[in-house]
């Protein structure tokens, strides 16, 4: 698929006080490894690929303050996607030293039939969303990046996503994208990920 907008940003859009109501949210709850691959090949906690701490955040006031710039990214950046639920937040600690390799969020494979999360079963992933909690002072390094090449034959496209760095920022993608969090150098940095999925492309 050829893509006119590879993401889609808003400066700042959430404020200092609700991220830190969401800082405070995610490190209060269970804290556990990142981990990588699919729910059919089960999942692995890897520090090569992966060395994140996480946290899983379903409180709805979440929802209802991220679901509408997913709605209007989708719809100003062109992509006009299906898409109908939002999975569980996933807030993320990136440490120095930690990171996340070169992926895409969306699976080869819809979810199975018999997940666990009866509104996921049978969908894929669709719209991707990081939210920047911490303020780019606290930390140094740790880019979100972007790989614009349109296939596999195709070189390297890589784009710094400076755009999220403010602190607040949301940027939304297809989920098809790949992307990664080189390594942080210093201090810590918190972001907040959200997947929406739907129906499989036809």
């Amino acid at each position: 698929m050829i893509l006119k907008n590879y993401y889609w940003y808003f400066t700042s859009a959430l404020s200092k006080e609700v991220c830190d109501k969401i800082i405070e949210l995610g490190l209060s709850s269970k804290i556990e490894k990142g981990t990588v691959g699919n729910p059919k090949d089960k999942y692995k906690v890897t520090k090569k690929s992966r060395d994140s701490d996480i946290s899983w955040l379903n409180e709805k006031w979440i929802f209802n303050y991220l679901q509408p710039y997913v709605e209007t990214a989708n719809k100003n950046a062109g992509w006009n996607f299906q898409w109908d639920f939002s999975e569980s937040c996933q807030f993320t600690i990136y440490k120095k030293n930690q990171h996340y390799g070169w992926h895409s969020d969306m699976k080869v494979d819809p979810y199975p039939a018999d997940f666990w999360n009866i509104n996921t079963r049978n969908k894929v992933r669709k719209l991707s969303m990081t939210v920047s909690l911490s303020d780019e002072k606290d930390y140094i390094g740790g880019d979100l990046e972007f790989d614009f090449r349109n296939s596999k034959d195709k070189a390297e496209n890589i784009r710094i996503c400076s755009e999220i760095k403010p602190r607040g920022s949301i940027v939304v993608f297809p989920s098809f994208v790949f992307h990664r969090v080189k390594p942080v150098k210093k201090g810590t940095r918190y972001s907040l990920v959200m997947w929406s999925t739907g129906d499989p492309y036809k």
